[in-house]
């Protein structure tokens, strides 16, 4: 689909924070959200990136060996725990425009500094990403977001999330799933599933944001009250983000969460997408119509073997980095995740998207690793227990 530039705000100019940056502008300018072929251009942004926070960060100046990339697998990276550990910057504190933490009320939070450039960009990426699959809509919906409900001194990015996706269609009303109570966030199945009800009676499309198992938990208190299955309007969409963590026995797969999604609210397979993402690296990964993960223009996925961290052939399965030059704020712009995944050829998805995608297998080190969707599930299981 060719981007339809200048339909949302989002999709309009955004400019480096320095003159030396010009590779980076150059590939952030792309529009198609798709494109891997301009190999020297990625790498020469990459080189740009590196300069920029070796100059600016001691950390990174002591990682990085100063050469210039003639590889992407090359790129020196920092394991995502490392945030959760220390707060990096490499701009003055009062060019950061947002401050996001990953977790919630408990287990150990990665901070995450974004100056304007970064912010404006990553939005960028994510409505060119809406636009190539035909969400920005002129039409008022009602939102229904399965994160933490936006309140004062709350700074996780999840809450950041879930405010920036009401703006790729006019709000009729918004619902949130996880209710902010005054002294912290609390799941709400009953609240959900009022909200749904008035929504299919309104007759307008419904979007639906946020952790899988709250939508999964809200539908299964739904059969549970005997509520008969809704017909959300067709137009309507969901799109998960994040895990489910601490309700693992109660996972499911994503082909039966989205079966009983189109069961019970009537949302067409083709518009319910899962999405995968992180504070430490903010770069949209988002399903395509095929339910895969693709790589995006402004990204490079890499899989390393979790004994020798050598970078892996398509199919083999090991830790996931992702590599993004855009970043300026922090260096951040190539990180190890805890996560283990394997890479695959864009012809064997087949959805025309013309880049590598990847399946996550698995997370590594749960116990440490902890995010806002293990926060958020351990809300959950107190309240579906």
């Amino acid at each position: 689909m060719t981007p339809s530039l200048g339909t949302n705000p989002h999709l309009g100019p955004a400019t480096v924070p320095d003159p030396s940056l010009r590779a980076v502008q150059a590939l952030c300018d792309i529009a198609a959200p798709y494109d891997h072929s301009d190999t020297d251009l990625f790498l020469e942004a990459m080189n740009e990136s590196n300069r920029w926070h070796a100059q600016r960060n001691e950390f990174f100046r002591s990682l990085w060996n100063g050469k210039p990339l003639e590889d992407v697998t090359d790129q020196p990276f920092v394991h995502a725990n490392f945030f959760k550990m220390h707060e990096v910057l490499s701009v003055p504190r009062d060019k950061v425009v947002v401050h996001a933490t990953s977790s919630g009320t408990t287990g150990q939070k990665s901070q995450m500094f974004w100056d304007a450039w970064t912010l404006r960009a990553g939005q960028r990426m994510v409505a060119r990403i809406y636009d190539h699959n035909g969400f920005i809509s002129p039409e008022p919906v009602h939102y229904l977001i399965n994160l933490n409900q936006p309140a004062p001194g709350v700074k996780l990015g999840s809450s950041f999330t879930g405010q920036f996706m009401t703006d790729f269609a006019p709000v009729e009303s918004v619902d949130y799933g996880l209710a902010h109570t005054g002294t912290g966030h609390e799941f709400d199945a009953f609240g959900s599933i009022r909200a749904l009800r008035r929504f299919a009676d309104s007759g307008r499309p419904v979007r639906i944001f946020g952790f899988p198992a709250f939508l999964s938990f809200t539908i299964d208190r739904m059969r549970a009250m005997g509520v008969e299955p809704l017909r959300l309007d067709e137009r309507s969409m969901v799109w998960f983000g994040g895990g489910w963590k601490g309700n693992a026995d109660k996972q499911i797969s994503k082909s039966e969460l989205r079966a009983k999604v189109t069961e019970m609210l009537g949302i067409p397979d083709v518009r319910i997408r899962d999405s995968y993402g992180s504070v430490e690296h903010s770069v949209p990964y988002v399903e395509c119509a095929h339910h895969n993960l693709h790589v995006p223009t402004w990204s490079r996925a890499i899989v390393r073997d979790v004994r020798t961290l050598e970078p892996l052939p398509y199919g083999e399965s090991g830790y996931i980095q992702f590599v993004s030059p855009y970043i300026t704020s922090a260096p951040a712009q190539s990180v190890l995740m805890g996560d283990l995944a394997a890479l695959h050829a864009p012809e064997e998805c087949g959805c025309g998207n013309e880049t590598p995608w990847f399946e996550i297998l698995g997370r590594a080190g749960v116990s440490r690793n902890r995010s806002c969707a293990i926060a958020a599930a351990e809300l959950l299981a107190r309240r579906t227990s």
